[in-house]
This record gives structure tokens, C-alpha cells and sequence, in this order.
């Protein structure tokens, strides 16, 4: 069966894409990306859209990129559906793991749009998503932060054993940054083809949050 990914770039739908594509029932099929109105920034993570589009290059995954507003979001989502439908995709994979308000959302729009909801990732606990991602071979740096929950020298940094034992040591902070504490963007892995090597960033704050603006990068062959 045909599916695409729910697609932001971060650790959990890396996760969920690596899981699905191990799945010999799914065939990994397209990436969805919902960005911005003027086409700049993910909605999800902020990163500017061409560094997605370069992402899914590196892994060889064709990628839907689809505008909106947070108003007409479910709208364009499930517009996106349909274009996908029409090249026989039947389902979509998702990234979450225990937040059932969106697991409430997933499964409506999924059924309102005739297709199956797959979450790979569902009812792990924090450490065993953090876990496989690891130990599966990803490498990803934190893109965005709250600024009241986590400074702007967090960013760029790897999700690494340390890493975690700083989170844990700064306490409320939850380790996949469900709550919006933290976003990140994966740069190599077991499904990639090639490295994204990030080449040029900016830090810079606004609405509240730092963001590791990535302005350049380049490629080179994974080992």
C-alpha cells in the first residue's frame, strides 16, 4: 500500500518514515509538507522551505509542499490528500506519540478524506522514541526553541545521550519537546542517500521562540 508522510523534517517523522519503510505491507511513497503562505517556512518547525525540499532530496522521496494559513490549514491539508490519492497513495503516516487531541484530529481527517492513519510511534514512552531514533543512525540538530523554556545555545545542538541528560537535569522539559519546547531538523540517517551539511545559519528570535534560520547547505555521500 501506498503512503505518504506527514512531514516536518524533525526526529518523529523521521522516525515514523524509517519504521513505515521497514514495513514490507508500506511503500513509502511522497512526502506532505504544509509551509506558509508566501512559501518561505514550514508551519510546523519554521525552517524555510527550500532546506525541506533539499532534506527530501538527500533521502529521495518525492515532496509536497502545500501553502496555508493556521486558518485554512485543514483545508489545504486535506486538498493535499486528495492530490495524493490521485497517484494511488492510501495512506498516511503520522509522528505522534501520546497527544490524543491530535490523534482525535488525525483519525478525522483520515477518514474524512478515505484514506488509513498509520502512527508508528504511537504509545512509545519518550526515552524509547529517543532511543530508536539514535540507535537507528540519525543525526539531527534542534532548530527552534521556546525562549522562556530554552535559550538560543541550544540550538544547533545534536540529540545525543548528553543532550538528553541536560534536559533532564533542567527539568519540565519534555525530552521530545512535545509541548512545543523544542523542534530539530535530521541531517543523515539509514534512509538518507546523501548528508545535508548545514553551511550557513543565523540564530534569530521572534514570536517567542529562537529559530536556527538555515540559509545554505550542501551535500556530500553518507559513510
Amino acid at each position: 500500500m501506498k503512503a505518504f508522510i506527514s512531514w516536518s523534517g524533525g526526529k518523529e517523522t523521521m522516525l515514523s518514515c524509517y519504521k513505515a519503510m521497514k514495513d514490507k505491507n508500506i511503500e513509502v511513497a511522497g512526502l506532505l509538507n504544509m509551509i506558509s503562505e508566501d512559501g518561505i517556512h514550514s508551519r510546523s518547525h519554521g525552517i524555510r522551505a527550500k532546506i525541506l525540499k533539499s532534506q527530501a532530496e538527500a533521502i529521495g522521496i518525492p515532496i509536497l509542499q502545500k501553502k496555508a494559513t493556521w486558518n485554512t490549514y485543514e483545508a489545504e491539508f486535506k486538498s493535499a490528500v486528495a492530490e495524493l490519492k490521485s497517484r494511488g497513495i492510501v495512506a498516511g503516516v503520522f509522528g505522534d506519540i501520546d497527544f490524543q487531541p491530535h490523534r482525535d484530529w488525525v483519525e478525522r481527517i483520515c477518514k474524512e478524506t478515505q484514506i488509513r492513519a498509520i502512527m508508528p510511534l504511537w504509545g512509545q514512552t519518550r526515552e524509547e522514541v529517543l532511543s530508536d531514533f539514535m540507535t537507528a543512525g540519525f543525526e539531527t540538530v534542534v532548530v527552534a526553541t521556546q525562549s522562556d523554556k530554552l535559550g538560543s545555545d541550544w540550538l544547533g545542538r545534536k540529540i545525543d545521550k548528553e543532550f538528553i541528560k541536560d534536559l533532564k537535569e533542567l527539568g519540565g522539559i519534555d525530552l521530545c519537546g512535545e509541548a512545543g519546547e523544542y523542534h530539530t531538523f535530521v541531517t543523515s540517517g539509514p534512509i538518507f542517500k546523501k548528508r545535508v551539511i548545514l553551511t550557513k545559519m543565523n540564530k534569530i528570535n521572534r514570536d517567542k521562540h529562537w529559530f536556527l534560520d538555515i540559509l545554505n547547505y550542501e551535500f556530500s555521500q553518507t559513510n
